[in-house]
């Protein structure tokens, strides 16, 4: 039998892939169906299983591929109920998940990449550089494995990938990743509006999002001139606030959709009552809301949240040019906070060569 290390988490296969899979060995292609429906709806661990195929193609489907949990390293829980998850993957890089408490239901922050490029300096997953990209398997695990962690899965309704790393850089992954979890049938049952892509403003890939996926968007903003923009998020000088916002401007909304963009208000960098008329005259023309948040102090960073006060007054602007405009607080703020910390603090625990890389 093949070593487990040297086989392709089935979890990686596509829906289409498996059932070509099984019908290049001779078998019915529907048999791909009931396996997947095994691995997400009953949170299968094994191939033996499931029940409703022979025991030859369980051992088939044994020798060619393996069925995997992450490696849960780390769970902090927070005192509003937040819980991060730091999980080691099969080579020994960590991601994160975070798990955050709503009003009436939970959503789940994803990572899609162990580390990220854009270099944006405000965040703290910068810092690490960039690793490689999760696979579909690495992504859709971060959803499945902390669904079993729940006594009521159901409550976790959406999920935002926006952990670790820039999702529109991992385009291909993502996007299988989607497909399985909005798969009502054979996959984990999400709504698509419940999903949302959040992005530094990748703008090649923007124009083809949102007739490949059919999620909701979210774009990280954070400035109302370039020269700002550049300093904050690297990614600006390839593509300038003109570019971005037209793309934004051409993006194929669904009715009753609004593209949300993220505004993280840094104190003496982009948190004046004329940086929110700027803001507001930039997003006119774009079916929109917004979402302030208070920039996530960590000691890794020489920026500071505004005060309260500037805080309500950039909101109070927004309101009065008619958006719709939320201020996001950071939950979580007794545990490893700010995005990439727990890994950052842990890694050196669990691999000191690891840590080199950092």
């Amino acid at each position: 039998m093949t070593d487990s290390a040297d086989k392709t988490d089935i979890k990686d296969l596509t829906p289409e892939g498996l059932a070509a899979w099984l019908q290049s060995r001779r078998i019915e292609p529907y048999r791909a169906g009931q396996v997947l429906r095994w691995i997400y709806s009953r949170q299968a661990d094994s191939f033996d299983v499931i029940t409703d195929i022979k025991k030859e193609l369980q051992r088939l489907l044994s020798t060619h591929f393996s069925l995997n949990r992450l490696t849960r390293i780390k769970v902090e829980s927070s005192a509003d109920g937040t819980r991060k998850y730091l999980f080691k993957l099969e080579d020994n890089n960590c991601i994160e998940s975070v798990l955050i408490p709503e009003k009436n239901h939970l959503t789940l922050c994803i990572s899609t990449q162990v580390g990220c490029a854009q270099g944006c300096r405000f965040c703290l997953t910068a810092r690490s550089g960039f690793v490689r990209n999760l696979t579909k398997n690495e992504i859709v695990s971060q959803v499945r494995d902390i669904m079993r962690d729940r006594e009521d899965p159901r409550q976790l309704t959406n999920i935002v990938l926006m952990g670790m790393g820039e999702p529109l850089a991992n385009y291909d992954n993502v996007l299988h990743a989607v497909a399985t979890l909005t798969n009502r049938a054979i996959g984990l049952g999400f709504a698509s509006r419940r999903i949302t892509i959040s992005t530094a403003g990748l703008v090649p890939r923007l124009n083809t999002l949102g007739r490949d996926a059919g999620v909701n968007l979210a774009v990280s903003l954070n400035a109302t001139d370039n020269p700002t923009r550049d300093m904050l998020m690297p990614i600006n000088r390839r593509y300038p606030i003109e570019a971005l916002l037209q793309a934004c401007r051409d993006y194929p909304l669904a009715p009753h959709r609004r593209i949300t963009f993220e505004y993280i208000l840094i104190k003496g960098v982009n948190d004046t009552p004329a940086d929110a008329v700027r803001l507001a005259d930039l997003l006119k023309p774009i079916r929109s809301k917004i979402n302030l948040i208070p920039f996530n102090e960590h000691e890794a960073s020489e920026f500071r949240p505004p005060p309260e006060s500037a805080i309500l007054q950039f909101q109070e602007i927004l309101l009065n040019k008619n958006f719709t405009v939320l201020i996001r607080r950071s939950k979580g703020r007794d545990i490893s906070a700010a995005c990439g910390q727990l890994r950052l603090k842990t890694l050196p625990l669990i691999n000191g060569n690891q840590n080199d890389k950092l």
